[in-house]
């Protein structure tokens, strides 16, 4: 007779964040890649385009990330995003206002990403930890492949 049972009978404990340079990194190459296929694809005078895409790469990296890397992560995209995604390529500017905002976009949208992630993770720990949702032994034998 198979007697099912749990791998798992202890508490599990919430994910790690990626190390903050990991995800410089991958913030790096993916604003790099996607600043890259944008030019290729739409042309390389769509700011607002690659902006949306840039924010959508720093909410993503933010799930995996520290609140630390935020600001980094931020930067880095602002920067192939300045640098690359509006003309003239590969010259840095700062006009006052809209690098603001860009700055303030990308950094909203990495620390959004970072809180969704910290919500879903205590929110799985609190379901696990909570009296009603324990797995007990009475509930064996009442199972499809149990005879």
């Amino acid at each position: 007779m198979i007697e099912w049972k749990p791998l798992g009978t202890g508490a599990r404990p919430v994910p790690q964040p990626v190390a903050t340079p990991l995800v410089w990194a991958g913030a790096g190459a993916g604003a790099l890649g996607l600043v890259a296929l944008l030019n290729t694809v739409v042309g390389p005078d769509r700011p607002g385009l690659a902006l949306t895409a840039l924010s959508l790469l720093a909410a993503l990296l933010g799930l995996c990330a520290r609140f630390t890397a935020a600001p980094g992560t931020a930067l880095l995209c602002w920067l192939f995003l300045n640098g690359f995604a509006i003309p003239p390529a590969g010259v840095l500017t700062w006009a006052g206002h809209r690098d603001t905002t860009w700055l303030a976009c990308l950094l909203t949208a990495a620390l959004i990403g970072t809180v969704l992630a910290r919500l879903a993770h205590a929110r799985a720990a609190y379901r696990r930890m909570a009296p009603g949702h324990a797995r007990s032994d009475t509930t064996a034998g009442d199972g499809p492949y149990d005879s």
